[in-house]
């Protein structure tokens, strides 16, 4: 495990990034590098757009697990043959993509953060199946109950009212949401459900110091937690089979995932993610743990949960945020 501080800059210059200030608005011409490339056999390094910056999507891919990987330089989510690594397609049209997540079923769902909304993708599908509203909010990941079925979004903050971060629900992942705050954690920036339904979230109060909750399955309020292991920059949580994995995105520092008891507070084990620099949301899957890494500019792959040296990467993406894996029917 690390220790490492993060000052007021440090705290500045993460918000301005996540709001989108300190980088190309989706509004704006991105050129995107010209192909991928990764270490996995097989892998062609096919070019990243195709059908001149419209979706496609390879037509044996559905039959594949796919890997989805947001970029917000690009606007884009790029779609890989999971484990060769292989470019299977490109989604396009979003407003700065952010984090996604999966249901039951493999559908996809992908955080839209300026449009304020979520898109669902069925696996392998190039156009959105459905279309979640999140009305002035700045939509930033997303978490299936895999009890319900429900769809949790977090909002870093709001455009209206009082400004602060906020998790909105959508019940069986349709219609309009219903949306909790806390007033501990004035930015709210990841979450994820455990097998029981319990959505633990992470962000920072306003000023700058990290903070972590749980909503508990059928309450309306938030439990706050203090972890007996400091994380300074929030990142991923996802229910890793056994214990809630924490994130510290270490912002330049290289990143770290922490299995914790949840609502215990307990860190067990300490994931390294060594050579990284700030992976933002991870995927966990077959003992291996996946994380687009914002300023390497790629995708890491390593061993879970004892971390250690890159196994694998795929190159050439521009800002790499969010991650999800689709399985196969």
């Amino acid at each position: 495990m690390r220790l490492h501080a993060l000052g007021k800059s440090a705290f500045a210059a993460l918000l301005a990034g996540c709001s989108g200030q300190s980088v190309l608005e989706p509004s704006q011409p991105v050129q995107p590098p010209v192909a991928h490339s990764s270490v996995f056999a097989g892998s062609p390094g096919l070019p990243m757009r195709q059908d001149g910056g419209t979706s496609w999507m390879a037509p044996a891919a559905k039959g594949d697990d796919l890997l989805y990987i947001s970029d917000r330089g690009t606007a884009d989510v790029y779609v890989y043959s999971y484990p060769t690594g292989t470019l299977v397609g490109t989604l396009t049209g979003f407003s700065w993509p952010s984090g996604e997540c999966v249901d039951k079923v493999g559908d996809v769902f992908i955080a839209n953060w300026s449009a304020a909304d979520i898109l669902e993708y069925a696996h392998g599908g190039t156009s959105p199946i459905a279309t979640l509203s999140d009305p002035n909010q700045t939509a930033d990941s997303c978490s299936i109950d895999p009890t319900t079925g429900d769809l949790a979004v977090t909002n870093i903050y709001s455009s209206s009212g009082s400004g602060t971060g906020s998790v909105s629900i959508y019940s069986h992942a349709r219609g309009m949401p219903q949306t909790y705050s806390d007033f501990y954690m004035y930015f709210m920036w990841f979450c994820g459900y455990d097998n029981e339904g319990n959505l633990f979230v992470d962000g920072f109060n306003n000023g700058g110091t990290f903070q972590f909750a749980e909503l508990p399955k059928g309450r309306e309020s938030f439990k706050n937690i203090t972890l007996d292991y400091p994380i300074y920059t929030p990142g991923g949580i996802q229910w890793d089979g056994k214990y809630v994995a924490v994130e510290d995105q270490g912002f330049g520092d290289g990143s770290e995932i922490y299995q914790t008891t949840g609502a215990r507070g307990h860190v067990v084990n300490a994931t390294p993610l060594s050579g990284s620099c700030d992976v933002v949301q991870f995927t966990i899957v077959d003992r291996n743990v996946i994380g687009p890494d914002y300023c390497y500019n790629d995708v890491g792959f390593w061993k879970y949960p004892t971390g250690g040296p890159v196994l694998k990467t795929i190159t050439g993406l521009s800002t790499p945020f969010g991650s999800a894996l689709s399985k196969a029917k």
